[in-house]
C-alpha cells in the first residue's frame, strides 16, 4: 500500500510499504477514505519531537471503512464507516474507567514526554506520533491497523459526508475539551491564542456553548479574518500588537477575560532569547503564549492549554498565576469521551467542522500539503487528503 513516511526534518514522502495485518483479536483493518494534516504533525515535520525513525508512517486524524475485524471486535463490524480517535485506549485500566482516555496505562510501549516521571507509567499511545507514544503507524495511508477497536472507533451515519465528521478524530474534541476545561458557558468572555485548526475549533465550541465575546490572537491576517467572519471573534494581530493581553484587559474594564485558551503550544513565536535557548536545547518550550494567557485572564479565572508543550519553560510567571488565583487545565484530549456528543451536535447542525477546510488533496500530494500548511501559503487553514 501507499503511505506517507517521515524521512527527516522537512522530508516526508509517499512510499510503498507493507500492508497492515490483524495482530490482536480486538484489531480492525481500516480502508482510509479521508485523513488530515494536523498542526501537531508539523512538530514532527519540523524535527521537534524525538523518537522519530526513518520510514515512520504519519497521521492521526483519519476515518474510513472497516475491511476486516478481529474475532474479539464487538462494537463495529466489516463494512461500517467509522472515525478513529487519535488516542489509543484500552477502556479497562484505572484511567479509562474514569474516562481519562489519554492517560490510558496499557497501550503505550514508549516513555512519554515527561522528564520527571518518578516511575509513573506513560500516557496512552497515539497514532503516528513517534516512539515516545508507542510508535504506532499512522493514518496518512491507504490502510491502517486499528488496535482496541471496541473502545476507539465510532460509527457515523451515511448522511454525514467525510468532511463533516473527520475532525471527530482530533481537532474537534480537542477544541471542545479546551472550551469545557475553560469553563465556558453562557455569557463567558474568552481569549484564544492561536487561530490554527484547534484554535478555530475551540472558537466554534465556545460560540456553541454561549460565549459572548471571543478574542482571537494570531499573526496570520487570513486566519484572523476567517475567525472574525465565521465565529464573530475579535481579531488581534500580535505582529501589530506586541502585548495582546494588555489590549484584552483594557477592553474588559481592566479585569481580563473569564478564560484563556493556549492553542499554540511550545512552538509559540517568542523572544530572540527564547528562540536561541530552544535551539540550543536549554529550554524545552517557548513560554510566550502561556505568559500572555496568564496576563489576559481575570482573577480566579481559568487557563486551558490544549497546545502541546514539552520540557521546561523559563519565566513561567507562576507568582502571577498564584496572585490571581488562576486554575490551569491541560493535556491530551480524552477523545473517546466527547465523540458521541459531538457527533450529535454535528448531526443537529450546531457544529460545522468542515468549514475550516481550505485544501483537499490526494494522498500522493501529501508532501506538498505539508509544505503549504507549514509555510501558511495559499491561505492554508486545513489540509484533507484522500487516497487515490
Amino acid at each position: 500500500m501507499k503511505a506517507l513516511t517521515w524521512q527527516g526534518t522537512h522530508d516526508v514522502r509517499v512510499e510503498e510499504v507493507p500492508d497492515p495485518v490483524l495482530q490482536e483479536e480486538d484489531d480492525i483493518l481500516l480502508r482510509v477514505t479521508a485523513t488530515a494534516i494536523c498542526g501537531s504533525d508539523l512538530h514532527l515535520y519540523r524535527g521537534k519531537i524525538p523518537g522519530m525513525n526513518d520510514g515512520d508512517i504519519l497521521g492521526h486524524e483519519f476515518m474510513g471503512v472497516v475491511e476486516e475485524a478481529g474475532a474479539g471486535v464487538t462494537r463495529i463490524r466489516r463494512g461500517d464507516r467509522v472515525v478513529i480517535p487519535f488516542v489509543i485506549a484500552c477502556g479497562q485500566c484505572f484511567h479509562c474507567q474514569l474516562a481519562e482516555y489519554s492517560a490510558c496505562e496499557t497501550t503505550n510501549t514508549g516513555a512519554g514526554a515527561a522528564m520527571n516521571r518518578k516511575g509513573m507509567k506513560p500516557p496512552a499511545a497515539l497514532f503516528g506520533y513517534s516512539a515516545l507514544y508507542g510508535g504506532v503507524p499512522g493514518g496518512q495511508a491507504e490502510y491502517v491497523r486499528v488496535p482496541k477497536a471496541n473502545v476507539g472507533p465510532i460509527a457515523v451515519p451515511d448522511a454525514l459526508p467525510d468532511d463533516q465528521v473527520l475532525f471527530l478524530s482530533d481537532i474537534l474534541p480537542t477544541g471542545y475539551q479546551a472550551a469545557v476545561d475553560a469553563g465556558v458557558g453562557e455569557g463567558s468572555t474568552v481569549a484564544i491564542f492561536g487561530a490554527g485548526p484547534v484554535g478555530l475549533m475551540a472558537a466554534a465550541c465556545c460560540r456553541m456553548l454561549g460565549a459572548s465575546t471571543i478574542y482571537m490572537v494570531d499573526h496570520h491576517p487570513y486566519r484572523l479574518e476567517f475567525a472574525r467572519r465565521t465565529y464573530g471573534a475579535v481579531p488581534i494581530d500580535f505582529d501589530e500588537n506586541d502585548d495582546p493581553a494588555q489590549t484584552i484587559v483594557e477592553q474588559t474594564r481592566g479585569r481580563g477575560v473569564d478564560a484563556s485558551i493556549d492553542a499554540v503550544g511550545f512552538e509559540a513565536k517568542g523572544s530572540a532569547v527564547e528562540t536561541v535557548m530552544t535551539n540550543l536545547k536549554l529550554e524545552g518550550s517557548s513560554g510566550k503564549a502561556l505568559r500572555q494567557c496568564i496576563a489576559a485572564t481575570r482573577r480566579c479565572g481559568t487557563v486551558s492549554v490544549p497546545g502541546v508543550y514539552a520540557g521546561f519553560i523559563h519565566a513561567f510567571m507562576f507568582g502571577d498565576a498564584f496572585d490571581k488565583g488562576l486554575t490551569f487545565k491541560m493535556g491530551q484530549t480524552h477523545v473517546q469521551k466527547y465523540m458521541p456528543e459531538l457527533l450529535e451536535h454535528i448531526g443537529e447542525g450546531r457544529l460545522d467542522p468542515a468549514v475550516i477546510i481550505s485544501h483537499r488533496m490526494k494522498l500522493a500530494e501529501a508532501a506538498e500539503g505539508y509544505r503549504i500548511f507549514d509555510q501558511k501559503e495559499q491561505d492554508c487553514r486545513k489540509v484533507v487528503l484522500t487516497p487515490d
